[in-house]
């Protein structure tokens, strides 16, 4: 009995191994030519990285780092639109996009808000999606300031609030003060002081904690 199922296996197996082998001589030309053009596909990929968009990234990341030295400089008109011979974070945008990283919107809409121009800056700064936590809540608290610019107060706290509630670190006692004066601005002083509370209890240490008693008792004394 064992000898018979013995012999079955092998049966099964030559037979297995005969349709394989039919398999490939009738497709054989096929596979080939398949297996050729996805060795074709991945030496021009690896080519095309090697090549043409690495060095594109080293380009744009030397074009960055001049960009950003004049922004430390507060050269922000020359930051943002270069001078013929610098590129500026718009011209990067430009020829670029987005290989010196994603921080080249927040840096073009920081620079659109120092020159005033409110419009280009929240359409700069909303269309930076960075991972960073500490420039994602900066991004929005100057999308806050811009809408101040603006006028608009109501979108202008809103942002402020989402600025805060980015990250849990002393920055956010900064944006939690704008919203409270923002609220004020707006005539919501229980949210003002509902701001101005949270700063004292969470982030007693940071510069606007050390100041923050003088919002708190003005508000309550009305």
């Amino acid at each position: 009995m064992a000898k018979e199922i013995k012999n079955e296996n092998a049966e099964a197996i030559v037979e297995a191994v005969s349709k394989t082998e039919k398999f490939f001589n009738e497709n054989g030309k096929l596979l080939g030519g398949i297996v050729m053009g996805i060795v074709v596909v991945a030496v021009a990929v690896f080519c095309w990285f090697r090549f043409a968009y690495q060095p594109s990234v080293e380009e744009a990341q030397g074009q960055m780092a001049l960009a950003e030295e004049n922004f430390r400089n507060g050269d922000f008109e020359l930051a943002l639109n270069g001078d013929g011979n610098e590129l500026g974070f718009v011209q990067i945008l430009d020829e670029y996009g987005t290989k010196a990283g994603m921080a080249v919107y927040f840096y073009a809409g920081v620079c659109e808000l120092q020159l005033g121009n409110w419009e280009s800056a929240i359409s700069y700064l909303s269309s930076y999606k960075g991972k960073d936590g500490i420039l994602s809540a900066r991004a929005k608290a100057c999308i806050g300031d811009a809408y101040i610019g603006l006028e608009n107060y109501s979108k202008a706290l809103e942002y402020f609030e989402a600025a805060a509630e980015t990250i849990d670190n002393i920055y956010a006692a900064g944006y939690l003060l704008k919203a409270g004066v923002t609220a004020e601005k707006l005539g919501e002083n229980a949210k003002a002081l509902s701001f101005y509370k949270k700063i004292k209890d969470q982030y007693p240490q940071s510069r606007e904690g050390y100041n923050i008693d003088k919002y708190i008792g003005r508000l309550e004394a009305r």
